[in-house]
């Protein structure tokens, strides 16, 4: 009878230690998890930094963008502690400029809203051809614009010369053999016959420099044979040279952009004229 009470401590103990592992799990967790670094009183949490690396990646990966998140945390903090303890008073008084960025900020906001609200983005096809029309020297050509069938292709395919005859013909029929031919013949095979390209957009796509492809250009072929044991080939269907104005097709994203640019500021000079005119009205603004 005498040892029951001993044996009630040690259970109400062994239940108190388990509490206390349980609480201190459940405060662990709420707070983060385990901490992984520390700079002065601020601690970083492993939850935290594993919300800054993608599922997926590889363990070394995950490892150097760990350690990437870990600096750049430590450093913003140190510079934080650095500032603190050295700049003056009046040097970390930041009221007036917090103050100036909010009411850019709610302006900005408001100029945004009126915006939206009152932006017709209904651009017509006259108006695309009417603006082309006024500011062509806007859309001059820096390099080549071309409408091509490229690619790349080993020098010894037996399909190499079928496949440059029917991605040079006229004959839709033989265009569209091509495509199927080159699908699994050649290393790379497109048709951008009917799309605009940069010739740096179109050589990138054929793994070469635009100089050098464009240099080989000869009787709509241009042909690259850098050594690898594969040729960079295209076929120009189509070509506008530097120095010429870009065609309207080209540039009808650039001018959409463009006519909706102006008409935001007209917007924004509309705006400014009607709060001026108001408050004068109003005797809000008044000029001594």
């Amino acid at each position: 009878m005498r040892k029951l009470p001993y044996i009630l401590l040690l259970v109400l103990a062994a239940v108190s230690c388990k509490m206390a592992r349980d609480l201190q799990e459940t405060a662990t967790e709420l707070l983060g998890g385990e901490v992984v670094a520390r700079v002065g009183k601020h601690t970083l949490h492993r939850a935290e930094l594993q919300n800054y690396i993608p599922a997926g990646v590889s363990a070394d990966d995950s490892i150097g963008l760990a350690r990437q998140y870990i600096n750049a945390w430590a450093e913003d903090l140190l510079l934080l502690e650095m500032a603190e303890e050295q700049l003056s008073s009046a040097e970390k008084d930041v009221k007036k400029e917090l103050e100036e960025y909010r009411r850019t900020l709610l302006k900005y906001r408001y100029e945004q809203l009126y915006i939206d609200q009152r932006l017709d983005t209904l651009i017509t096809e006259e108006e695309l051809v009417r603006y082309y029309n006024d500011n062509k020297d806007r859309f001059r050509l820096d390099r080549p614009l071309i409408k091509a069938r490229y690619m790349i292709i080993g020098k010894d395919s037996k399909s190499l010369n079928t496949l440059k005859k029917k991605m040079s013909s006229d004959d839709e029929t033989l265009v569209s053999e091509a495509d199927s031919l080159g699908a699994y013949s050649a290393i790379k095979y497109a048709d951008a016959s009917d799309t605009w390209l940069d010739a740096i957009t179109l050589a990138q796509e054929l793994g070469t420099d635009y100089r050098s492809l464009l240099g080989s250009l000869k009787n709509q072929w241009a042909q690259v044979d850098d050594g690898t044991g594969v040729l960079r080939i295209a076929y120009v269907v189509d070509m506008v040279a530097d120095g010429k104005n870009a065609p309207l097709e080209y540039c009808t994203e650039r001018i959409r952009d463009l006519i909706l640019s102006s008409r935001k500021h007209r917007l924004e000079g509309e705006l400014e004229k009607i709060l001026l005119e108001d408050a004068r009205r109003n005797q809000k603004f008044v000029i001594y």
